[in-house]
């Protein structure tokens, strides 16, 4: 038994205990065992990415009738790694967000789901047989969606975890239906290189679909929003930063192992394109702070759908330069947002379980009560932007330079790489006034609610969980060269001809421009708040024309703050609008509410269910229990039977 095999199957039992552990009153037990598995899978992983070389395992335990199969290389480990670095750290902080003395009967179920949920994703990256990829994808699909009911209590979680449950068994179908073909024409459930298949190409749009609604591609993504936002966060982080990768990884995987219809990438790369404009589109007009973190989660897979879809233009093209690129740009993305969207995530968390309410115009003042949390949440919020010296600055550089590659290769493809590069910038300009509007709404200004006046300071076990996160997000920013043995290593597993994987020229230099960066914002932030320190402020109102004093009504809202921006997509967003203006010359109230709904699930999804409903009773209206009318149908299928024989026949 070699290395690697040791370590998993080491890895599985201490899972096993794991999970065994969940119901013990005393949950350090549990934890203790979480984070030892998660190291050794951690190990294991990073033993892979550095070496280059592919892991293999064949049993003859049979699972489902199938002999099991693990494979894990370059691309799975990637995965593989985030998955161990957000599960520890989601472990640590849900024992402190939802402790067993406030939620005495659905702490311990809450822990045992998050083993099963770990576990499932872990298959899912590591199973090389369609069944058994099937089977890690529908336990971590179930588990999912109990960890979205966690508070059964609150009907809008119960009705978004059955929109999840029903996204997901959409996905499933057309992904067991993929499977099943792939396994009628080879003969076999195993999984491996097939590129030979000619026939296998149509296939891919089954997958696109099932992976699509795992990934939250816009417009598959319906189910995303209000699961993340209902879902406790530390289960909202996984949702986003680990199990919306597996549909990526889903595309990935088998999109290097099959021959792709003509076209594919253009595809993948207008989605891309779609899902990231969009996204950020509704992200500006959501007053929910989880919501709004949701919809960049949207637009974050687009961005990543992007670099995806160049690189598979360029391995139909032959051109592996920007190629590579844009898919180590794709990969670092995955890599990226796991990061900084988990670290957002729990930021919210540490707001919502600070003041109760996810709602940003009950929220304001928290830099002062919450200095943890915004500093994190801020640092998270700078990394989503992709602004220097943090992560997301690095990955979207890097697709930025596939695109500018593939732009000047004066070919069809420029046509496509020049609007694309002008929308991602557009997109990264939107998501900057996005957080302004969530980091001003929610930290700065003056409480608006009596709780959030009251809110404290999240406990070490939260802020621990954050720490890491934001710590991972500083050192990919500031030392990107040293990832790239494991781009280059996921870059080989997903196409072997592309061996010259040679770090970009530039790489090295843009992390000693990003520590130069980090060191100039340190050093001129220790000395304004020197110098704030040594002067005394004194404290005025800003503008007091027509009123005595200001009051926290008074600051801007979540919606007035973005009200000129979401009028330009305002013929998506449908946004809901109640006004009513002040009359007279003395007023005494006025108001105006504005809340931007799921426009695909409102406006195309829930009137096809209903036109389904008609149908449905209409039919019901047939079975009525008269014999002689149930004859009348069987004559009628007849003579038109006989018809379609006839007239078919003489054509």
């Amino acid at each position: 038994m070699n290395i690697p095999t040791g370590v998993l199957l080491g890895v599985a039992a201490v899972a096993i205990v794991a999970g065994l552990l969940a119901s013990r009153p005393d949950a350090r037990f549990w934890l203790a065992a979480m984070l030892l598995a998660g190291a050794a899978a951690a190990w294991a992983a990073v033993r892979i990415l550095g070496s280059g070389v592919e892991w293999d395992w064949r049993s003859a335990l049979v699972v489902g009738g199938e002999p099991l199969h693990l494979r894990l290389d370059g691309l799975s480990a990637l995965f593989l790694l985030l998955l161990c670095v957000v599960g520890a750290a989601g472990s640590v902080y849900a024992l402190e967000y939802w402790p067993e003395r406030a939620h005495p009967r659905s702490a311990p179920a809450g822990r045992l789901w998050w083993s099963a949920m770990i576990a499932g994703l872990a298959i899912v990256l590591l199973a090389s047989n369609g069944l058994h990829f099937l089977i890690g994808w529908e336990l971590f699909t179930l588990a999912a969606y109990l960890l979205i009911t966690l508070d059964r209590t609150r009907p809008a979680a119960r009705a978004a975890a059955w929109l999840y449950l029903a996204a997901s068994h959409a996905a499933v179908l057309a992904l067991f239906a993929f499977f099943a073909l792939l396994a009628a024409r080879t003969g076999s459930w195993d999984l491996g290189p097939m590129r030979e298949q000619a026939a296998l190409a149509p296939l891919f749009w089954l997958l696109l679909f099932g992976c699509g609604i795992k990934a939250g591609v816009f417009p598959l993504h319906i189910w995303l929003p209000s699961a993340h936002a209902n879902a406790p966060s530390h289960v909202s982080a996984m949702l986003s930063g680990v199990s919306l990768k597996i549909g990526i990884y889903g595309l990935i995987r088998f999109s290097g192992w099959m021959p792709l219809p003509s076209g594919t990438g253009w595809v993948v790369a207008v989605l891309g394109v779609a899902s990231a404009l969009l996204g950020v589109a509704f992200a500006l007009g959501q007053h929910d702070l989880k919501r709004l973190l949701a919809y960049h989660s949207v637009e974050n897979i687009g961005i990543i759908l992007i670099g995806f879809g160049f690189a598979l233009v360029a391995a139909e093209q032959g051109h592996p330069l920007w190629g590579q690129l844009a898919l180590a740009g794709a990969f670092l993305h995955v890599w990226n947002h796991g990061l900084f969207k988990s670290l957002l995530f729990l930021g919210a968390g540490s707001v919502l379980h600070a003041t109760d309410t996810r709602e940003m115009s009950q929220l304001g003042g928290l830099w002062r009560r919450m200095p943890w949390t915004t500093a994190l949440f801020g640092l998270g919020a700078l990394a989503i932007c992709g602004l220097p010296p943090l992560n997301g600055f690095v990955s979207e550089w890097l697709v930025y330079l596939g695109l500018f590659e593939a732009a000047v290769s004066r070919g069809s493809v420029t046509w496509i790489a020049i609007p694309a590069t002008v929308l991602l910038a557009v997109t990264g300009a939107l998501a900057l006034a996005c957080f302004v509007k969530a980091c001003s709404v929610v930290f700065l200004g003056a409480p608006r609610s009596a709780a959030t006046a009251r809110a404290r300071e999240s406990g070490w076990r939260m802020r621990g969980a954050m720490l890491v996160l934001a710590a991972a997000c500083v050192t990919t920013g500031l030392a990107p060269v040293l990832f790239w043995p494991a781009l280059a290593s996921a870059i080989v597993a997903w196409r072997p001809v592309w061996v010259n994987t040679a770090s970009p020229a530039p790489l090295a230099a843009l992390g000693m421009t990003n520590v130069a960066i980090a060191v100039a914002a340190t050093g001129a932030s220790v000395l304004l708040l020197r110098r704030t320190r040594r002067r005394a402020l004194r404290h005025a109102v800003t503008w007091d024309c027509a009123y005595a004093a200001p009051t926290p009504r008074m600051q801007y809202t979540a919606g007035s703050f973005a009200a000129l921006i979401t009028r330009w997509f305002a013929f998506i967003l449908r946004p809901d609008r109640r006004v009513a203006l002040p009359d007279g010359p003395l007023p005494r109230a006025a108001h105006l509410t504005e809340h931007t709904p799921e426009t695909v699930l409102r406006y195309v999804i829930e009137p096809m269910g209903a036109a389904v409903l008609r149908l449905a009773r209409a039919a019901r209206g047939l079975q009525h229990g008269r014999v002689q009318s149930y004859l009348l149908y069987i004559l009628t299928g007849l003579i038109l039977l006989v018809g379609v024989v006839l007239f078919g026949g003489g054509s």
